[in-house]
């Protein structure tokens, strides 16, 4: 028989779940922000961490670590309402975005690595060179410019009028 009470009616204080939600949201932020920016790779490190706290959250109340759906689904709504608020705060104020998105960091100047820059983000020449190849530079010296941008991808600038060494593909259909 379902005990519907138990499956609707939250055995803990509404407050003190938003609170565990917020403070676990905000600690895990601030260590993914400022410890492991340049391994989150392409995906943003907020985005992945609403993934991985609404999993966790959802995985909870689904196996009754909490006693209600109502718990679970609480958590979860706290944890989107911090990822938003925090975009939309990033959005409203340019200044904060330095919180939310590290700004890119010089890696190559002039096709000279910057050693002091890279040690910052703990990349090595071999890290660095392997990058270079995967878009189609053989040698730092072909670079005018390259970024570590925010969200860990590496951005190139080459020497030859300004093109990177992605290979950009036309769109279909397009002449």
């Amino acid at each position: 028989m379902i005990d519907w009470q138990e499956l609707f009616v939250p055995v803990h204080p509404i407050p003190e779940i938003i609170l565990r939600g917020t403070i676990t949201y905000v600690a895990l932020f601030l260590i993914l922000r400022f410890l492991l920016k340049r391994q989150s790779g392409v995906i943003g490190i907020a985005d992945l961490l609403v993934v991985v706290l609404i999993a966790d959250a959802a995985q909870n109340a689904m196996a009754s670590e909490y006693k209600s759906i109502t718990e679970g689904v609480i958590l979860v709504l706290t944890i989107v309402f911090w990822n938003y608020s925090i975009d939309w705060l990033g959005y409203r104020f340019p200044a904060l975005q330095r919180l939310t998105r590290p700004p890119p960091l010089l890696l190559i100047k002039d096709g000279r690595m910057l050693f002091r820059n890279m040690r910052k983000e703990m990349i090595t020449t071999e890290e660095l060179s392997s990058q270079l190849r995967e878009q189609g530079v053989e040698h730092c010296s072909e670079v005018k410019v390259a970024y570590i941008e925010g969200d860990g991808r590496i951005s190139i600038i080459r020497n030859d009028n300004g093109e990177s060494g992605q290979k950009n593909t036309p769109l279909k259909g397009a002449t």
